[in-house]
């Protein structure tokens, strides 16, 4: 129990990454990266164009078209890709993209609002809604493209990114089919703290500081920024959970770091969980059928659970596939490790 109080705590922390002002970081510059930096390399199979299209709100989202360089006359099966939680395209939705897109696929990894590249203020803000609703701003902008079939539109959602594609999925029949990899449901974790273990006191306490938080942001005229967040690396005990210490291992490093990214540089607001902590995510899970989902998760990864829930709530088809011996941050960018030959196969027989 005292392990999983810990945890429940530490979803606060995760949530509310260590705030850095818009300076170059020391890392920044012990790196040499710049803004155009990525963290995977393109293929010479492949073309990255940046691309802009507005959500429902009326916000700029700037994303990352991929497309594959040698493609016949006919128009292409397209996919839309957003995650990790924090992350920006520049980070594994572009790798996954990539990927993609060497197999056939036109794909826009995209920044979500108030993040990385797109637009949106304050900046560093999530939303159960209009990060669903970004989802399917992307749907659009590949709908119209005259490379693409529209009726052969498809999701792929990484880590909390996963939870709002699924919530996309239910909600716009325009998805053939999804697949979810190291999902997250950003609501249940937010609301109810890792493996649901936050007490009904504490969740009172977490919503009496946010309220109180509130009203300083508004003496302010300006919202605070979360104080506690990922160690260094070089900070690393060994006494930390798995999963932090992949967090650290792919946001803080080479691997992953990336200077828009807020996991890597910067922090949400005092005040992200807020939205989370009231409006459920895939409450209507079960009406993405009779659309196909594939839901993908480490064997030892300690999200596993989102995923094996996700997938009782859904309806048939559906599968879960469980990679052995992999942890949360295998499948963000581990290509020998991520079943890109399961997805290309999944998506090519159901969006038709």
């Amino acid at each position: 129990m005292k392990k999983l109080l810990a945890m429940a705590l530490l979803s606060v922390v995760v949530l509310t990454q260590a705030y850095s002002e818009n300076k170059q970081s020391s890392k920044e510059k012990e790196m040499k990266l710049t803004e155009e930096h990525y963290t995977f390399e393109l293929s010479d199979k492949v073309t990255r164009e940046k691309v802009t299209f507005k959500n429902r709100y009326g916000i700029t989202l700037t994303g990352d078209l991929y497309l594959p360089k040698n493609r016949a006359e006919e128009p292409l099966p397209a996919l839309a890709i957003s995650g990790p939680y924090g992350a920006v395209k520049e980070q594994a939705s572009g790798l996954y993209a990539n990927q993609f897109a060497q197999r056939g696929f036109a794909v826009v990894a995209f920044d979500p609002s108030f993040t990385g590249e797109s637009g949106g203020e304050p900046r560093n803000v999530a939303s159960p809604d209009i990060n669903t609703e970004d989802f399917s701003a992307a749907i659009d902008f590949l709908g119209i493209q005259s490379f693409v079939d529209r009726e052969k539109v498809g999701i792929m959602g990484i880590c909390g990114f996963g939870g709002m594609g699924l919530n996309a999925a239910a909600v716009d029949k325009r998805v053939k089919a999804i697949a979810v990899a190291s999902m997250y449901d950003m609501s249940r974790v937010t609301a109810r703290g890792y493996f649901d273990s936050m007490t009904t006191e504490q969740r009172s306490q977490m919503l009496e500081q946010l309220g109180i938080q509130r009203w300083k942001d508004a003496e302010k005229e300006e919202p605070a920024y979360g104080v506690a967040g990922l160690p260094e690396p070089d900070q690393l005990t060994g006494n930390e959970p798995e999963f932090v210490q992949g967090y650290v291992n792919y946001y803080k490093t080479e691997r992953g770091f990336h200077p828009r990214s807020i996991n890597s540089n910067g922090s949400w607001t005092a005040t992200n969980a807020l939205s989370f902590m009231n409006m459920p995510l895939l409450t209507y899970i079960s009406e993405i059928s009779p659309r196909p989902v594939l839901i993908i998760a480490g064997e030892n990864a300690h999200s596993r659970y989102f995923s094996e829930d996700a997938y009782k709530a859904a309806n048939e088809p559906k599968e879960l596939m469980i990679i052995p011996g992999a942890v949360h941050t295998d499948l963000y960018d581990k290509t020998d490790i991520i079943p890109f030959d399961k997805l290309e196969s999944f998506f090519k027989e159901n969006l038709k």
